[in-house]
């Protein structure tokens, strides 16, 4: 019996662990990266206890230049080879450009972009070899327009979108790539990329659980992407036929109001 494995990259918490839960519930054995040790180890052992599954778990910071190798190096030593790849590791990072550090700002792109890319080309090629795979790669709402103060990040996200799609068309039939779309969720993340959903848009927030769901019945389906939840899909498409100036300086006028009325 051939033994199916699953990488989920970012498997810390919030939309990971939600992933890989739905995952393991499918009957997909796992292997769980993530910077931190502690946190991915325990939600492995939940879902072995919940799903029955194999749970593996490798430390790595994919921020750094070369972690993308190692942990390479890691699965052929441990004989895995994933049928299916989430590349969900990412941060934002929220505020004026020109203010931030840029050592972040870097480690930003390294993850966001260099590292998904490098890990999508190792295991794309192996997958096509092989004769199939499934490899998820996490977006944003934020790709679909210029977004001031997250634009390092919006363009980032963008780089993933178009990626995506193309890699949908060139490695089809053999190989599934489905960019995942997910606007505000109820998770850790806003929190590390210095921005707080206003109360106004609360509402929007959707749980990883839901939109992991979306992404994973969409990657199964074999469609090149989805976005989570249908005020953003309404979103997405107003972007398409609003002028992109206009939407940028829109959403850093609301921005800046929030700001003020925080502070």
């Amino acid at each position: 019996m051939v033994v199916s494995w699953a990488m989920v990259t970012g498997a810390s918490g919030g939309l990971g662990e939600a992933i890989a839960r739905q995952l393991g519930a499918r009957g997909m054995n796992l292997l769980l990266t993530a910077r931190s040790v502690d946190r991915p180890e325990t939600i492995a052992a939940s879902i072995r206890a919940d799903s029955g599954v194999e749970v593996r778990t490798c430390p790595a910071d994919l921020s750094q230049p070369g972690a993308a190798d190692a942990l390479d190096q890691w699965l052929g030593e441990n004989g895995i080879e994933p049928d299916v790849l989430v590349n969900n590791a990412g941060f934002g990072m929220h505020g004026a450009f020109v203010e931030q550090d840029f050592d972040r700002l870097r480690a930003m792109i390294q993850l966001d972009v260099m590292a998904l890319t490098e890990l999508t080309h190792l295991h794309a090629r192996r997958m096509r070899v092989r004769g199939g795979g499934h490899i998820l790669l996490v977006g944003s709402m934020a790709a679909y327009q210029p977004v001031a103060l997250l634009s390092a990040y919006a363009a980032a996200k963008a780089y993933v979108l178009a990626f995506g799609e193309a890699l949908h068309v060139e490695l089809a039939p053999i190989v599934t790539v489905t960019v995942l779309s997910p606007g505000l969720m109820d998770t850790g993340f806003n929190a590390a990329s210095g921005y707080s959903t206003p109360a106004s848009l609360k509402r929007m927030e959707m749980l990883p659980a839901d939109v992991a769901r979306i992404g994973l019945d969409a990657l199964f389906a074999g469609k090149s992407g989805v976005i989570a939840g249908r005020l953003n899909k309404v979103m997405a498409l107003a972007s398409r036929v609003v002028p992109r100036h206009f939407s940028a300086r829109s959403q850093y006028d609301i921005a800046m109001r929030q700001g003020r009325q925080s502070g």
